[in-house]
């Protein structure tokens, strides 16, 4: 079983992903009601650009914290572990 561990930036991640889901939930809304397109577009942009922002947060603390404490305790797999998540993170940009 993985270990449960808090970082820094927990807290502004949940709030930022709790902004992109009612975001998101409007984006539905204005599909529904059958808004122009180019306006669903434009904010869909925008909660894509949050999702990002949220996996560079993310990302930031990893590195800050999991990747430094992995390295000085010689645990290697977890910069491949990196690797792999950063190919897949981007490959969906």
């Amino acid at each position: 079983m993985e270990t449960v561990h808090r970082h820094e930036h927990t807290t502004v991640v949940i709030n930022r992903i709790s902004r992109v889901t009612g975001h998101l939930e409007a984006v539905k809304k204005m599909v529904e009601e059958g808004r122009d397109c180019s306006e669903i577009l434009i904010q869909l942009s925008a909660v894509r650009s949050a999702v990002n922002h949220i996996g560079r947060i993310i990302l930031q603390d990893h590195i800050g914290h999991c990747v430094v404490d992995a390295v000085k305790s010689g645990d290697l797999k977890v910069l491949e572990d990196l690797n792999n998540a950063i190919d897949k993170f981007f490959k969906q940009l």
